[in-house]
C-alpha cells in the first residue's frame, strides 16, 4: 500500500471513531440521571464532534488535492480510536 492509501484509511478510521464517540457522549448527555456530569458529557460530545469535523476536512483535502501527511494521519487515527474507547468505557460504567 502506498503512503497515500494508508493516510486515507487512517483518516477515515479517525472520522468514524470520532463520530462514534460523539454519539456515545450525546447518548449519556441526554439521559436524565446524569446529574452534575451532564455538562461534562456535553463538552465531550461537542469536542468529539469538532474533532470529527477536523478529520473530515483533512480527508477532503487529501482527496481533492492529493496533499497528505502520513504521520499526522496515523497519529490522529490512534488518538481518535483511544478517545472513542475511553468514552465507551466511561459510558459502560454509567449504564
Amino acid at each position: 500500500m502506498s503512503a497515500y492509501v494508508v493516510s486515507f484509511v487512517g483518516l477515515a478510521l479517525a472520522l468514524i471513531s470520532q463520530s462514534l464517540a460523539t454519539g456515545w457522549a450525546t447518548e449519556v448527555f441526554v439521559r436524565k440521571e446524569g446529574g452534575r456530569l451532564r455538562r461534562s458529557w456535553m463538552v465531550m460530545a461537542v469536542a468529539a464532534m469538532l474533532l470529527a469535523l477536523f478529520h473530515g476536512y483533512t480527508l477532503e483535502l487529501a482527496l481533492r488535492t492529493g496533499l497528505y501527511d502520513l504521520r499526522q494521519a496515523l497519529l490522529g487515527s490512534l488518538i481518535s480510536v483511544l478517545f472513542a474507547l475511553g468514552i465507551y468505557g466511561f459510558r459502560r460504567q454509567l449504564v
